[in-house]
């Protein structure tokens, strides 16, 4: 872990999942042709995708199918996804060649690193954290991968009218993050409150069993200054 100026944090707590067969034939395969190892240099986005074109990074992309959909809606962006679990990254890994997503890569690591070892400051266009674990129970809340360190880290990374875009079905969770955006001084709100379910980010199955269940989601849209 870095020895930067803040305390040492992970954005992740790992939880041991079971990876299917192909989950991890895909990762023995895939992973080499898609992924990027991680490795202490600010990335060429433009070197990694053979362009250059606004690149958005998501943090903890799940099982990628969010992921998956937004690259392939908008081909006119690159995107970066972040996951440490192994299970979604070789559902992603998948995903990226079964659609042939140019624009797509992964990196299998903690997003903390990636984000002061790997990212250049001022190079996203945008960043994504869709769900991340809401960590329900209050002595938990310590694991919650929204933190002010982690808002202002990410803030230094966004490109001047970059945007950073949070979702959660956790109302107590939403309105964590909602202060937290708002206490970063980088960063201003692009709504009230809670923004609008903007149309790149589409409903999905955990967000339609959410509403199911009565949990309301909650978008949290800001711009870096």
């Amino acid at each position: 872990m870095s020895a930067s100026s803040h305390p040492p944090i992970r954005s992740f707590v790992l939880r041991q999942g079971r990876v299917s067969n192909a989950q991890r034939r895909a990762v023995d395969t895939l992973l080499s042709v898609y992924g990027i190892a991680y490795a202490p240099g600010a990335l060429d986005f433009a070197q990694v995708f053979g362009r250059r074109t606004p690149a958005i990074l998501e943090i903890g992309f799940g099982m990628g199918e969010t992921t998956a959909a937004i690259a392939k809606a908008h081909p006119e962006n690159n995107y970066l996804g972040i996951e440490v679990h192994t299970p979604g990254v070789g559902s992603l890994l998948k995903l990226i060649a079964e659609e042939e997503l140019a624009n797509l890569r992964l990196i299998q690591h903690d997003a903390v690193d990636v984000l002061e070892h790997m990212i250049a400051p001022g190079a996203l266009a945008g960043a994504h954290v869709f769900f991340p674990d809401p960590w329900p129970k209050k002595r938990h809340h310590k694991r919650r991968l929204i933190k002010p360190a982690l808002v202002a880290l990410l803030a230094t990374r966004l490109a001047p009218g970059a945007y950073l875009h949070a979702a959660t079905d956790w109302e107590e969770y939403a309105d964590q993050i909602l202060a937290v955006f708002s206490a970063e001084p980088a960063l201003v709100n692009t709504a009230p409150g809670f923004a609008p379910r903007p149309d790149y980010r589409p409903l999905t199955k955990f967000e339609s069993r959410g509403l199911k269940l009565g949990h309301g989601v909650r978008d949290i849209i800001f711009r870096k200054i």
